[in-house]
């Protein structure tokens, strides 16, 4: 009866994080469309001041494709502060930004980590609105006027925009996984954010009021979601506008994709103590089921559940403990050791030219979920710094 239970507990912390809680915004917010027509306050000519921040490490491949986008995006440049904060970067990367007169450059010559130059270069924003993005990243032509719109309600603290994966080698497990993953992603975030709230946003893009701003722990892994969350704790609403987007390639393979979802499941970690009030139903309502549904699970719970589920159904099938309703506890051991199978398939032919990008979701879904246990696990034993490798990508865009 225990392996019972245990089969059920981890199968609905599976259902649960990736099926039952989107299904339930949909739900829900599917509802209050029909009861409650929105109303939309942006105002597409609001035009703040803005400040485009963005912190650079040896990042010298990808400036001038930034800098040039930077300057096409659809706003007023007089009414654009262009900030760069290179702390560290020893491959020029400070001086080849300098060679465009409208850039604010700040360097220094140690790397303290990203978090620490953003606490740094807040000092040096002038504008009301502050837009983070990545080196790395390609926004769309109507971002900042997207963003900016958002800003136009009073409510909203925090805006999110969409990150994009480019999908010109979707043939290639990393980019197929990621992008489909990203896909999913954006949908569940903009039902967080028409139901109440988004939980959280990603450092490719969000922005928010300069005021509301305070400097964060240098140590913070995950500064993109601290800073935004803790804006949210204020009683802001995080925006999310699809219609601002950063556009970036997929990691190279899936071995540094695995990178990066170590770090962030690491720093997932890291920002629960430092979040926890969030999780107190009666102060924060809505946004504290949220933010547990759509984050804690996913960061602890159900990378656990997922391997666990299938140790606990094997041994299940091999002891025949299972009273009533054998034929289905065979038949779902049977239908996971299907999917893990088609993992190590996916993993076999990871580089290989294939258009069956369904081919590669299994792969996807078990390398995350293994790279959380992973970074769960390195956050405990102190091994994951500040300063980190970054993941390699398939090229400039």
């Amino acid at each position: 009866m225990i392996l019972i239970a245990l089969f059920w507990i981890f199968l609905f912390i599976l259902v649960y994080t990736y099926i039952g809680y989107p299904l339930i915004l949909w739900l829900i917010v599917t509802g209050k469309r029909l009861l409650f027509p929105a109303r939309h306050n942006d105002q597409p000519d609001y035009e703040p001041e803005v400040c485009l921040f963005v912190t650079a490490f040896n990042e010298i491949d990808f400036v001038k494709q930034k800098v040039e986008n930077s300057r096409q995006l659809d706003y007023p440049h007089q009414k654009v502060q262009y900030l760069w904060v290179t702390d560290g970067s020893d491959d020029g990367t400070e001086v080849r930004l300098r060679e465009y007169p409208h850039n604010d450059v700040y360097h220094l010559p140690e790397r303290n980590g990203k978090m620490h130059a953003m606490n740094r270069g807040m000092k040096f924003v002038k504008a009301p609105i502050v837009i983070f993005s990545d080196t790395n990243t390609i926004l769309n032509r109507n971002a900042i006027r997207e963003i900016a719109a958002c800003f136009s309600d009073p409510s909203v603290g925090c805006v999110a925009g969409e990150k994009r994966i480019m999908e010109h080698k979707a043939d290639v497990a990393s980019v197929a996984g990621e992008g489909l993953y990203w896909k999913y992603e954006s949908w569940v975030k903009r039902m967080d954010a028409e139901l109440n709230t988004a939980v959280g946003a990603v450092g490719e893009l969000f922005a928010l009021r300069r005021e509301l701003f305070e400097e964060v722990e240098p140590d913070t892994i995950l500064d993109d979601f601290v800073i935004s969350m803790r804006i949210a704790q204020k009683g802001y609403k995080i925006a999310y506008t699809p219609n601002a987007y950063a556009e970036e390639t997929a990691s190279m393979n899936v071995k540094e994709e695995l990178k990066r979802k170590i770090r962030i499941a690491a720093g997932g970690i890291q920002s629960l103590p430092r979040l926890k009030k969030l999780l107190n139903p009666f102060r924060f309502g809505a946004l504290s089921w949220q933010f547990f549904s759509h984050k804690v699970m996913r960061w602890t719970l159900a990378p656990v559940s997922l391997f666990l589920l299938f140790l606990v159904n094997g041994f299940m099938v091999l002891t025949e403990e299972f009273p009533g309703y054998p034929g289905f506890y065979t038949f779902f051991f049977y239908l996971q050791l299907v999917c893990y199978l088609l993992a190590l398939l996916g993993w076999f032919l990871e580089n290989q030219k294939l258009r069956l990008k369904i081919l590669f979701a299994p792969y996807y879904f078990v390398s995350i979920n293994y790279a959380s246990i992973l970074g769960i696990v390195r956050y405990f034993r102190g091994r994951q710094p500040v300063q980190w490798e970054k993941s390699k990508r398939a090229g400039v865009l």
